[in-house]
Protein backbone atom coordinates (compact mmCIF):
# COMPACT_ATOMS: atom_id res chain seq x y z
CA UNK A 1 0.00 0.00 0.00
CA UNK A 2 0.79 3.42 -1.03
CA UNK A 3 0.02 6.77 0.39
CA UNK A 4 -2.04 7.26 -2.35
CA UNK A 5 -4.17 4.20 -2.11
CA UNK A 6 -4.56 5.81 1.52
CA UNK A 7 -5.45 9.24 0.15
CA UNK A 8 -8.11 7.47 -2.19
CA UNK A 9 -9.27 5.50 1.01
CA UNK A 10 -10.00 8.49 2.87
CA UNK A 11 -10.73 10.88 -0.02
CA UNK A 12 -8.40 13.63 1.02
CA UNK A 13 -4.83 14.42 -1.04
CA UNK A 14 -1.56 12.85 -0.53
CA UNK A 15 -0.37 16.37 1.02
CA UNK A 16 -3.04 15.44 4.23
CA UNK A 17 -1.64 12.12 4.74
CA UNK A 18 1.57 13.23 5.07
CA UNK A 19 0.63 16.03 7.31
CA UNK A 20 -1.21 13.39 9.57
CA UNK A 21 1.65 10.51 9.16
CA UNK A 22 4.35 13.33 9.76
CA UNK A 23 2.50 15.30 12.57
CA UNK A 24 2.84 18.81 10.25
CA UNK A 25 4.05 20.64 9.35
CA UNK A 26 0.69 21.99 8.57
CA UNK A 27 -2.63 21.32 10.64
CA UNK A 28 -5.47 18.90 9.67
CA UNK A 29 -8.63 18.73 11.08
CA UNK A 30 -9.42 16.21 13.55
CA UNK A 31 -12.03 14.14 11.73
CA UNK A 32 -10.02 14.74 8.53
CA UNK A 33 -7.00 12.94 10.25
CA UNK A 34 -9.21 10.13 12.22
CA UNK A 35 -9.94 9.35 8.65
CA UNK A 36 -6.91 9.19 7.48
CA UNK A 37 -5.86 7.18 10.35
CA UNK A 38 -8.86 4.27 9.80
CA UNK A 39 -7.45 4.34 6.20
CA UNK A 40 -4.07 3.42 7.46
CA UNK A 41 -5.32 0.63 9.82
CA UNK A 42 -7.47 -0.71 7.38
CA UNK A 43 -4.96 -0.52 4.89
CA UNK A 44 -2.30 -1.82 6.63
CA UNK A 45 -0.05 1.33 5.05
CA UNK A 46 4.07 1.23 6.72
CA UNK A 47 5.73 4.74 5.79
CA UNK A 48 8.98 3.97 3.48
CA UNK A 49 11.41 5.18 5.65
CA UNK A 50 14.24 5.01 2.87
CA UNK A 51 12.01 7.58 0.53
CA UNK A 52 11.03 9.51 3.55
CA UNK A 53 15.11 9.89 4.01
CA UNK A 54 15.56 11.02 0.46
CA UNK A 55 12.90 13.16 0.28
CA UNK A 56 14.14 15.17 3.36
CA UNK A 57 17.46 13.90 3.88
CA UNK A 58 17.88 12.43 6.99
CA UNK A 59 17.49 8.82 8.57
CA UNK A 60 16.34 10.40 12.05
CA UNK A 61 18.90 7.22 12.58
CA UNK A 62 22.13 7.44 14.58
CA UNK A 63 24.95 4.55 14.00
CA UNK A 64 27.28 2.72 16.76
CA UNK A 65 30.51 0.66 16.18
CA UNK A 66 31.34 -0.79 19.25
CA UNK A 67 34.12 -3.75 19.64
CA UNK A 68 32.10 -6.07 21.47
CA UNK A 69 28.75 -5.96 22.79
CA UNK A 70 29.14 -8.94 24.92
CA UNK A 71 31.07 -6.65 27.08
CA UNK A 72 29.35 -4.78 29.45
CA UNK A 73 31.01 -1.62 29.26
CA UNK A 74 29.78 -1.41 26.31
CA UNK A 75 26.46 -3.05 26.32
CA UNK A 76 25.64 -0.31 29.51
CA UNK A 77 27.24 2.06 27.13
CA UNK A 78 24.91 1.39 23.99
CA UNK A 79 21.91 1.62 26.01
CA UNK A 80 22.65 4.72 27.23
CA UNK A 81 23.51 6.08 24.06
CA UNK A 82 19.67 4.75 22.78
CA UNK A 83 18.53 6.49 25.47
CA UNK A 84 19.85 10.00 24.55
CA UNK A 85 18.82 9.44 20.93
CA UNK A 86 15.35 8.03 21.48
CA UNK A 87 15.31 12.12 23.01
CA UNK A 88 15.68 13.40 20.14
CA UNK A 89 13.33 11.05 18.41
CA UNK A 90 16.40 8.94 16.83
CA UNK A 91 16.58 5.39 16.37
CA UNK A 92 20.10 3.79 16.73
CA UNK A 93 21.67 0.80 14.69
CA UNK A 94 24.02 -0.71 16.65
CA UNK A 95 27.08 -2.90 14.87
CA UNK A 96 29.42 -5.17 16.39
CA UNK A 97 33.42 -5.71 14.87
CA UNK A 98 34.19 -8.69 16.96
CA UNK A 99 37.70 -6.45 17.76
CA UNK A 100 38.59 -7.37 14.35
CA UNK A 101 40.19 -4.11 12.45
CA UNK A 102 39.26 -5.81 8.95
CA UNK A 103 35.06 -6.27 10.25
CA UNK A 104 35.39 -2.96 11.61
CA UNK A 105 36.36 -1.03 8.48
CA UNK A 106 33.62 -2.78 6.55
CA UNK A 107 30.96 -1.67 9.17
CA UNK A 108 32.39 1.96 9.34
CA UNK A 109 31.81 2.02 5.17
CA UNK A 110 28.59 0.29 5.65
CA UNK A 111 27.54 3.20 8.10
CA UNK A 112 28.20 5.43 6.30
CA UNK A 113 26.45 4.56 2.98
CA UNK A 114 23.00 4.05 5.25
CA UNK A 115 22.27 7.75 5.34
CA UNK A 116 22.52 8.01 8.75
CA UNK A 117 22.24 11.66 10.92
CA UNK A 118 25.63 10.72 13.11
CA UNK A 119 28.05 7.56 13.44
CA UNK A 120 29.51 7.13 17.42
CA UNK A 121 32.44 4.76 17.37
CA UNK A 122 34.01 3.09 19.79
CA UNK A 123 37.21 1.59 18.01
CA UNK A 124 39.02 -1.84 18.57
CA UNK A 125 41.83 -0.18 20.88
CA UNK A 126 41.73 2.81 19.87
CA UNK A 127 40.19 5.37 17.10
CA UNK A 128 40.48 4.17 13.81
CA UNK A 129 41.66 6.91 11.88
CA UNK A 130 42.54 6.13 8.25
CA UNK A 131 41.71 6.36 4.86
CA UNK A 132 38.93 4.24 5.30
CA UNK A 133 36.99 6.43 8.02
CA UNK A 134 37.86 10.12 6.53
CA UNK A 135 36.08 8.98 3.07
CA UNK A 136 33.22 8.24 6.23
CA UNK A 137 33.78 11.44 8.17
CA UNK A 138 33.67 12.96 4.81
CA UNK A 139 29.46 12.06 4.72
CA UNK A 140 28.66 11.08 8.35
CA UNK A 141 28.97 13.01 11.42
CA UNK A 142 31.26 11.19 13.59
CA UNK A 143 32.02 10.77 17.40
CA UNK A 144 34.69 8.47 18.90
CA UNK A 145 33.50 7.65 22.19
CA UNK A 146 35.86 5.86 24.87
CA UNK A 147 38.73 7.64 23.79
CA UNK A 148 41.07 9.37 26.49
CA UNK A 149 42.92 12.01 24.58
CA UNK A 150 42.02 13.96 21.90
CA UNK A 151 41.84 13.01 18.15
CA UNK A 152 42.73 16.11 15.49
CA UNK A 153 40.51 17.00 13.23
CA UNK A 154 37.85 14.80 14.91
CA UNK A 155 35.12 15.10 18.08
CA UNK A 156 35.86 13.10 20.97
CA UNK A 157 34.57 11.82 24.30
CA UNK A 158 36.12 9.76 27.13
CA UNK A 159 37.02 9.10 30.80
CA UNK A 160 40.23 10.36 32.43
CA UNK A 161 42.16 6.96 32.53
CA UNK A 162 45.22 8.07 33.80
CA UNK A 163 43.63 9.49 36.78
CA UNK A 164 41.51 6.58 37.32
CA UNK A 165 44.59 4.53 37.49
CA UNK A 166 46.19 6.64 39.93
CA UNK A 167 43.44 6.46 41.90
CA UNK A 168 43.33 3.00 42.33
CA UNK A 169 47.09 2.29 42.67
CA UNK A 170 47.13 4.42 45.13
CA UNK A 171 44.22 3.10 47.12
CA UNK A 172 45.99 -0.36 46.85
CA UNK A 173 49.21 1.23 48.62
CA UNK A 174 48.15 4.09 50.88
CA UNK A 175 44.60 2.50 52.52
CA UNK A 176 45.41 -1.05 52.23
CA UNK A 177 49.31 -1.14 52.70
CA UNK A 178 50.52 -3.23 49.33
CA UNK A 179 53.70 -2.71 48.05
CA UNK A 180 53.45 -5.17 45.59
CA UNK A 181 50.69 -4.46 42.92
CA UNK A 182 50.57 -6.15 39.64
CA UNK A 183 48.62 -4.82 36.43
CA UNK A 184 46.00 -6.96 34.58
CA UNK A 185 46.13 -5.18 31.52
CA UNK A 186 44.06 -5.34 28.44
CA UNK A 187 45.00 -5.16 24.82
CA UNK A 188 42.84 -3.58 21.80
CA UNK A 189 43.70 -5.13 17.88
CA UNK A 190 45.74 -1.91 17.26
CA UNK A 191 47.89 -2.26 20.86
CA UNK A 192 48.01 1.30 21.50
CA UNK A 193 49.90 2.51 24.77
CA UNK A 194 46.51 2.85 27.22
CA UNK A 195 46.53 5.93 29.46
CA UNK A 196 45.59 3.10 32.36
CA UNK A 197 49.00 1.24 31.65
CA UNK A 198 50.64 4.70 32.29
CA UNK A 199 48.65 5.81 35.35
CA UNK A 200 49.46 2.59 37.02
CA UNK A 201 53.35 3.11 36.69
CA UNK A 202 53.28 6.81 37.12
CA UNK A 203 51.45 5.91 40.43
CA UNK A 204 53.85 3.83 41.77
CA UNK A 205 56.72 5.49 40.66
CA UNK A 206 55.57 8.75 42.57
CA UNK A 207 54.73 6.46 45.74
CA UNK A 208 58.30 5.31 45.35
CA UNK A 209 56.83 1.27 45.22
CA UNK A 210 58.68 -0.84 43.24
CA UNK A 211 56.65 -1.89 39.90
CA UNK A 212 54.94 -4.61 40.24
CA UNK A 213 54.56 -6.97 37.36
CA UNK A 214 52.09 -6.51 34.09
CA UNK A 215 49.89 -9.35 32.54
CA UNK A 216 48.86 -8.55 29.18
CA UNK A 217 45.06 -10.04 27.85
CA UNK A 218 42.45 -9.78 25.67
CA UNK A 219 39.22 -7.56 26.84
CA UNK A 220 37.29 -10.13 27.66
CA UNK A 221 36.69 -12.58 30.63
CA UNK A 222 38.69 -15.42 29.60
CA UNK A 223 41.51 -13.60 28.65
CA UNK A 224 41.30 -12.21 32.34
CA UNK A 225 41.25 -15.63 33.47
CA UNK A 226 44.66 -16.87 31.89
CA UNK A 227 46.50 -13.80 32.42
CA UNK A 228 45.28 -14.11 36.05
CA UNK A 229 46.45 -17.39 36.42
CA UNK A 230 50.05 -16.31 35.23
CA UNK A 231 49.92 -13.61 37.76
CA UNK A 232 48.80 -15.97 40.93
CA UNK A 233 51.82 -18.23 39.88
CA UNK A 234 54.48 -15.97 40.33
CA UNK A 235 56.44 -16.25 43.42
CA UNK A 236 56.06 -13.99 44.75
CA UNK A 237 52.79 -13.62 44.41
CA UNK A 238 51.22 -10.23 43.65
CA UNK A 239 49.23 -9.16 47.37
CA UNK A 240 46.95 -6.50 44.64
CA UNK A 241 46.24 -6.47 41.10
CA UNK A 242 44.32 -3.50 39.04
CA UNK A 243 42.64 -4.76 36.22
CA UNK A 244 41.76 -2.54 33.56
CA UNK A 245 38.87 -3.86 33.17
CA UNK A 246 35.59 -5.17 35.14
CA UNK A 247 35.68 -7.71 32.46
CA UNK A 248 39.19 -8.84 32.80
CA UNK A 249 38.49 -8.58 37.50
CA UNK A 250 35.84 -10.94 36.49
CA UNK A 251 38.06 -13.39 34.94
CA UNK A 252 40.76 -12.73 37.60
CA UNK A 253 38.18 -13.47 40.25
CA UNK A 254 37.72 -16.99 39.26
CA UNK A 255 41.63 -17.38 38.60
CA UNK A 256 41.49 -16.57 42.08
CA UNK A 257 38.93 -18.81 43.68
CA UNK A 258 40.19 -21.79 41.62
CA UNK A 259 43.79 -21.34 43.37
CA UNK A 260 41.99 -21.63 46.87
CA UNK A 261 42.85 -17.66 47.36
CA UNK A 262 40.75 -15.70 49.75
CA UNK A 263 39.82 -12.35 48.32
CA UNK A 264 40.52 -9.79 49.57
CA UNK A 265 43.05 -11.23 52.79
CA UNK A 266 45.24 -13.27 49.82
CA UNK A 267 44.70 -10.83 46.86
CA UNK A 268 42.96 -7.37 46.49
CA UNK A 269 41.30 -6.42 43.46
CA UNK A 270 40.81 -3.15 41.86
CA UNK A 271 39.02 -2.87 38.58
CA UNK A 272 37.50 -0.22 35.94
CA UNK A 273 34.39 0.73 34.23
CA UNK A 274 31.97 0.74 37.02
CA UNK A 275 29.51 -1.64 35.42
CA UNK A 276 26.66 -3.05 37.15
CA UNK A 277 28.16 -6.93 36.86
CA UNK A 278 30.98 -5.40 39.36
CA UNK A 279 28.69 -4.98 42.24
CA UNK A 280 27.16 -8.56 41.58
CA UNK A 281 30.32 -10.05 41.90
CA UNK A 282 31.99 -12.35 44.66
CA UNK A 283 33.27 -10.58 46.00
CA UNK A 284 32.00 -7.27 44.95
CA UNK A 285 34.61 -5.85 42.95
CA UNK A 286 36.43 -2.23 43.44
CA UNK A 287 36.30 -0.34 40.66
CA UNK A 288 36.82 2.96 38.38
CA UNK A 289 33.69 3.87 37.51
CA UNK A 290 33.17 5.52 34.40
CA UNK A 291 30.18 8.60 34.10
CA UNK A 292 28.18 6.16 30.98
CA UNK A 293 25.30 8.10 31.03
CA UNK A 294 26.69 11.34 30.91
CA UNK A 295 29.11 10.45 28.52
CA UNK A 296 26.38 8.99 26.44
CA UNK A 297 24.70 12.51 26.13
CA UNK A 298 27.77 13.74 25.38
CA UNK A 299 28.67 12.04 22.66
CA UNK A 300 25.24 12.40 21.21
CA UNK A 301 25.09 15.89 21.77
CA UNK A 302 28.62 16.51 19.84
CA UNK A 303 27.26 14.81 16.36
CA UNK A 304 24.36 17.69 16.56
CA UNK A 305 26.18 20.97 18.26
CA UNK A 306 29.05 22.25 16.39
CA UNK A 307 29.41 24.71 19.61
CA UNK A 308 30.87 21.75 21.14
CA UNK A 309 34.09 20.82 22.89
CA UNK A 310 36.28 19.04 20.20
CA UNK A 311 37.65 16.56 23.09
CA UNK A 312 35.68 16.07 26.29
CA UNK A 313 37.07 14.30 29.14
CA UNK A 314 34.78 13.01 32.02
CA UNK A 315 36.52 12.74 35.24
CA UNK A 316 36.37 8.78 37.24
CA UNK A 317 35.47 8.39 40.51
CA UNK A 318 36.18 5.21 43.07
CA UNK A 319 33.90 2.99 43.98
CA UNK A 320 34.88 1.31 46.94
CA UNK A 321 33.54 -2.72 47.31
CA UNK A 322 34.93 -5.80 49.35
CA UNK A 323 37.56 -7.11 46.35
CA UNK A 324 40.33 -4.47 47.69
CA UNK A 325 39.44 -5.00 51.60
CA UNK A 326 36.59 -2.13 52.14
CA UNK A 327 33.63 -2.81 53.71
CA UNK A 328 29.98 -2.87 52.70
CA UNK A 329 27.17 -2.18 54.41
CA UNK A 330 25.68 -5.43 56.57
CA UNK A 331 22.84 -6.34 54.30
CA UNK A 332 25.23 -6.24 51.11
CA UNK A 333 27.66 -9.41 52.96
CA UNK A 334 27.73 -12.84 53.45
CA UNK A 335 28.79 -14.15 56.90
CA UNK A 336 32.46 -14.68 56.71
CA UNK A 337 33.85 -18.18 58.10
CA UNK A 338 33.85 -17.16 61.77
CA UNK A 339 30.01 -15.85 61.17
CA UNK A 340 30.51 -12.15 61.58
CA UNK A 341 31.22 -9.68 58.42
CA UNK A 342 34.62 -7.99 58.36
CA UNK A 343 35.54 -5.01 59.95
CA UNK A 344 35.60 -1.49 58.40
CA UNK A 345 39.02 -1.10 56.59
CA UNK A 346 42.07 0.94 58.17
CA UNK A 347 44.95 2.34 56.49
CA UNK A 348 47.48 0.15 56.88
CA UNK A 349 51.44 1.02 57.25
CA UNK A 350 53.76 0.79 54.15
CA UNK A 351 55.57 -2.72 54.13
CA UNK A 352 59.30 -2.51 53.80
CA UNK A 353 59.14 -6.30 51.86
CA UNK A 354 61.50 -6.09 48.78
CA UNK A 355 60.31 -8.49 45.82
CA UNK A 356 64.02 -10.52 44.78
Amino acid sequence: MTRSDVARYAGVSTAVVSYVVNNGPRPVAATTAARVRDAIAVLGYQPNANARALKLGTAGLLGLLVPDTGNPFFAEYALAIEQAATQRGLALLIANSGSDLGVEATLLTDLANRQLDGLIVAGAGGPPVDSTLSGVTAVTPTVFVDTASPVPGYRTVGADKHAGALQAAQHLVEVHGHDNVALLMGRGARHATDERETGWRDALRALDVERGEVAYATFTRHGGYVAGQHLLALRPRPTAVFASSDLLGMGLLRAAHEAGLSIPDDLAIVSFDGTNQAEYCWPPLTTIRQPIQEMAAAAVAAIFDQAAPAHQLFPVSLLARRSCGCSLPDSDLKPDRAGSNPAPPTRHPRKSRKRP
